[in-house]
């Protein structure tokens, strides 16, 4: 009978042999676990989609653009706790039909920012990216034949969240246009826990009211609307397309602003434009300009720069009536220095341009002083004729030829409150008083949600040796100033601007300082009357101006504001 063989293992061999095998498996088990961490290919994903939408006039309806960038934040690096970023830039533009798509991965072992060690860029040359070692910035610049936009992009990566191993990221949005005039920026940050997604649990808007921002778990959606351009910076650029009517085609200059009818030989004055440095404002059309104040007021109350502002958008605006007869003066009256007060009906738009003298904007009065009856400017009480200004759409305001005078200046035994009249009264003074009580009528009586306000600034005068009585001329002067750097801001201004920041109706300083400061050879000087004497002893304007002349720039202003305001409340 065969001996069955028995197989037998040595205890020493077993042994060996289970550690081989276990140690075998521990080695796997680690290396698929340090892979399994350091494989940036896992990624959690961070989605910002941009939507800007420029409000600039003429160009809501035909310019969309979508900036998509998608950030993939990989697991951060045990070494320096900073998160791989893998990021993709899509501009989409879909009325004019192109798209960029770009993408850059980058990480950093210093203080956890996006640092620039790689930078790939499409073949679109009119984009670029700049990466420094503290932020990373996208420029996407689009040209088209009228359009030129500049959205700029900061994002600052923080150091991960040793919790959620998710970045933090800091986004600043710079949305400018140089050529339409708006600038808009915004800042956010935020984390999120779980996916990686931006969350909306912080979100952080700056002071411009105008903006508004919807954000979703994977999307934040920014719209932002416009805001104005600083007309007030540029220069004066000769037009041979000016002036856009002429003295003979309007008969609503009177004689004081009608130079060329004076014997004003030179005509280069009335082919000037303004042209800002930020942005460019549209020349005046007046068939536009009338359907802007189709069926409204617009009403103009001041002095009589207020009234050379008007007579000139009266004939900014006839100039597209073609019948003569559509236009014409509620009262039959003809303009002339001595009324008080105008309006003009548009017939076809069934609008009315209205003037209402007030040198001061508050009361002038009379009052005893000792034992005389003498003139006073009541300066907490608003204009009698305040009553014909309540129902206009348009207000358009002025104060401060007159504030020049010599019995304002003086401020002796003139200024009145109540029943007091002040022996002396700073003028500086009285006119911020003045102004408080007229801002207290206009937020009394005015409804924001139907009248718009605008408050034109101080226009300076030319005067040279003199002032208006004492042989002060400025008729030598047929171009206009290369250099206003030495004039001083004036500080009746500052005190508008002061006080139109207090009231609750929103008020538009119509700004038109610094630009007329250039215009020296703009007044009617000699050329005020219907003379032959043109010598210089005479008294000479140099306060006024011609028509055609600066106030149709003032008013281009006034046009640009509306169609603004006009474009920002469209839906």
């Amino acid at each position: 009978m065969e001996r069955q063989r028995c197989f037998s293992v040595k205890p020493t061999r077993l042994l060996v042999f289970s550690f081989i095998i276990s140690a075998s498996l521990l080695l796997l088990s680690i290396f698929s676990i340090w892979l399994f961490i350091d494989d940036p290919s896992i990624a959690q994903e961070t989605h910002i989609k941009l939507n800007t939408t420029s409000l600039v006039p003429g160009l809501e309806s035909k310019v969309k653009k979508s900036f998509l960038l998608d950030a993939h934040f990989g697991k951060s690096n045990d070494s320096t706790g900073n998160a791989m970023v893998s990021v993709i830039e899509k501009v989409e533009n879909k009325d004019y039909g192109f798209t960029v798509a770009k993408g850059r991965n980058s990480t950093e072992a210093g203080k956890g920012c996006l640092a620039s060690k790689q930078h790939r860029n499409s073949d679109l040359t009119s984009e670029k990216t700049e990466v420094s070692d503290a932020h990373q910035r996208i420029e996407a610049t689009r040209s088209e034949s009228n359009v030129k936009k500049s959205f700029l992009l900061d994002a600052h990566f923080g150091k991960s969240n040793d919790s959620t191993r998710n970045a933090m990221v800091s986004v600043t949005e710079k949305v400018e246009n140089k050529d339409n005039g708006f600038t808009v920026a915004k800042g956010r940050n935020s984390t999120d826990a779980g996916k990686g997604y931006l969350a909306r649990e912080q979100h952080r808007n700056s002071d411009h009211s105008p903006e508004k921002t919807e954000v979703s778990d994977a999307h934040q959606r920014i719209e932002a609307t416009r805001s104005e351009c600083d007309v007030t910076n540029g220069k004066w650029v000769f037009d041979g397309n000016y002036p856009l009517y002429t003295n003979s085609s309007c008969p609503f200059i009177d004689e004081g602003f009608n130079c060329q009818a004076n014997g004003r030989w030179d005509r280069d004055y009335m082919k000037w434009r303004w042209k800002p440095h930020e942005c460019n404002i549209p020349r005046l059309d007046a068939v536009k300009m009338l359907k802007l104040i189709r069926g409204k007021r617009l009403v103009f109350v001041g002095d009589s720069i207020n009234r050379n502002q008007w007579e000139s958008m009266l004939c900014l605006l006839r100039a597209a009536v073609t019948d003569p007869k559509r236009v014409y003066e509620t009262h039959g009256r003809r303009i002339t220095k001595e009324k008080g007060y105008y309006s003009f009906k548009f017939v076809d738009y069934k609008c009315t341009v209205e003037y209402y003298v007030t040198h001061f904007l508050v009361h002038e009065s009379k009052a005893r002083v000792g034992r005389k009856r003498t003139q006073t400017l009541q300066i907490d009480t608003v204009d009698k004729g305040s009553s014909r200004w309540r129902g206009a759409d348009i207000l358009v305001f002025n104060t401060g030829h007159w504030w020049n005078h010599y019995k304002t200046k003086a401020g002796v035994n003139y200024y009145q409150e109540e029943k007091q009249v002040h022996p002396y009264l700073d003028a500086s003074t009285a006119f911020r008083r003045a102004l408080m009580t007229w801002a207290s009528w206009v937020d009394k009586q005015i409804n924001p949600s139907k009248t718009q306000v605008f408050f034109q600034s101080s226009v300076p005068s030319h005067f040279r040796g003199g002032q208006w009585n004492s042989g002060g001329h400025c008729g030598e002067a047929i171009r206009p100033l290369n250099d206003t750097s030495h004039v001083n801001y004036p500080e009746r201004n500052i005190i508008l601007e002061e006080v139109i920041q207090k009231m609750k109706t929103p008020v538009t300083l119509l700004n038109v300082t610094s630009l007329s400061e250039y215009r020296i050879d703009g007044h009617p000087s000699v050329y005020g009357r219907k003379t032959v004497d043109r010598t210089p002893s005479r008294v000479q304007d140099c306060s006024h101006w011609c028509l055609p002349g600066v106030p149709d720039i003032w008013n281009e202003l006034l046009y640009f504001y509306l169609q603004s305001k006009q474009k920002s409340s469209s839906p």
